[in-house]
């Protein structure tokens, strides 16, 4: 809702013009903020920028201007007046704030021998904002259990379908247990912060009372690291795609604990084009798909399908 505590880091101008406009915190996405270029918004799954009057913009160029005074206002605001604090955190271009808001950020990067030492002079920021759906999981997790134990299953989604807020929710219902299904540890690889949105090492969102996360970890690594230490059942990892990532889901495979992985991507004929999945697909590493999309809303569920690529499920068209 406007006013909530969400509106108030941002700079005192933005935090007015978006209250102005009847901006309603539970369909923002995403603000976008930018020295001397307009505000963008991501807003009921579109881009709108608004007027000084907090109107949207049919032509950007009407939109109203971000100050660089607004950039620095808003990072002190986000930052509780110390970035140092969040010093390693933005070497990789990001940090998270309590609720489990992501900020990414851009500007002078200082790097030596390849490697970044901090980021001054920074002028961009993309304030990515947590949406936690409690329950949306509940229609699909049936689909995704056989014989009382979770499937391999790869949740394949264009950007900005859902399937982070569709495998947050799926970790917290197999960590706490549902009928037919008692409660499993599970080892979360949460390499940009997105499924747990982890707050100074405590997550901000709900995964479950038996989930153990490895924040601003790589996933690769991060796997590797959950199976020696914290004995999972079940391992989640959003966005697989690196060879890493292929040698450290097949400890996984080998270790008996089960997949649960996202992807980009529209169809399985587009996720075949990438040379890791079309192996694992070959492979038939995953028993199940989950096929997510826009209609007749962001993250409707269009399709799940079994290891054999066949339906066992149509969403409505």
């Amino acid at each position: 809702m406007p006013g909530d505590d969400f509106f108030g880091i941002l700079a005192d101008p933005v935090q007015n013009l978006l209250i102005k406009g009847g901006i309603q915190r539970e369909y923002l996405q995403e603000v976008r903020l930018r020295a001397g270029s307009p505000l963008f918004l991501r807003y009921q799954n579109r881009e709108i920028s608004l007027n000084r009057d907090g109107q949207p913009c049919r032509d950007w160029k009407d939109a109203y201007r971000i100050r660089m005074e607004e950039v620095r206002e808003t990072l002190e605001y986000l930052s509780g007046y110390s970035m140092y604090a969040f010093e390693d955190e933005v070497k990789q271009g990001y940090f998270t704030i309590p609720g489990g808001h992501r900020v990414g950020l851009a500007g002078k990067v200082v790097a030596e021998e390849g490697r970044i030492q901090c980021v001054r002079q920074i002028s961009f920021l993309n304030i990515r904002l947590s949406h936690q759906i409690l329950g949306c999981a509940e229609p699909v997790l049936p689909f995704l259990i056989q014989e009382g134990q979770v499937s391999h299953t790869l949740i394949v989604s264009p950007p900005g379908a859902g399937k982070t807020t569709l495998l947050r929710d799926l970790i917290r219902l197999i960590s706490n247990g549902v009928p037919g299904l008692p409660g499993r540890n599970v080892g979360v690889a949460d390499e940009r912060s997105e499924l747990g949105g982890a707050y100074l090492g405590v997550p901000q969102n709900d995964l479950g009372v038996r989930t153990d996360v490895l924040d601003g970890c790589p996933k690769g690594l991060g796997m590797t690291m959950l199976l020696r230490s914290m004995a999972p059942q079940v391992i989640a990892v959003d966005e697989i795609g690196s060879e890493r990532d292929a040698e450290a889901l097949e400890n996984v495979l080998y270790s008996g604990c089960k997949i649960l992985a996202t992807v980009h991507g529209s169809s399985l004929e587009e996720i075949k084009k990438k040379p890791l999945i079309r192996r694992m697909m070959e492979g038939r590493v995953f028993e199940r798909y989950v096929l997510l999309g826009f209609s007749p809303r962001a993250g409707s569920v269009r399709k799940i399908l079994n290891g054999q690529e066949e339906t066992i499920f149509c969403g409505k068209p």
